[in-house]
């Protein structure tokens, strides 16, 4: 790994290199670099423009964890019900004898 002791500038080679820029890598002298948003920065990144990072959005993320969430419990709801109106049923429908008997009845 190199350091700053070593290093030279990237445009002027004879001068000692004070700074690297954040963007390209490049080690700088005084003259060449600049503090920008925070970081150094040379002239040649500091005219490009910048790339646009996509940005996570907590808020959108959440909401359809959320909303995800809130579907599963409503599907379990809907499937709990329906086992038990299934339970409800008499034994005698699945065997078959209320059938007979209601066949009796209707002669």
């Amino acid at each position: 790994m190199s350091t700053l002791k070593v290093q030279r500038c990237f445009n002027h080679r004879q001068r000692e290199a004070v700074a690297r820029c954040a963007t390209c890598g490049n080690y700088f002298c005084r003259e060449c670099v600049t503090e920008h948003a925070g970081r150094m920065t040379c002239a040649r990144c500091l005219g490009q423009p910048a790339a646009i990072k996509p940005r996570l959005q907590i808020v959108p993320l959440l909401t359809g964890t959320l909303l995800l969430g809130v579907g599963l419990v409503i599907l379990w709801f809907c499937f709990f019900l329906a086992g038990r109106v299934l339970l409800a049923i008499p034994t005698a429908v699945h065997e078959g004898t209320i059938w007979s008997f209601l066949g009796a009845l209707l002669r």
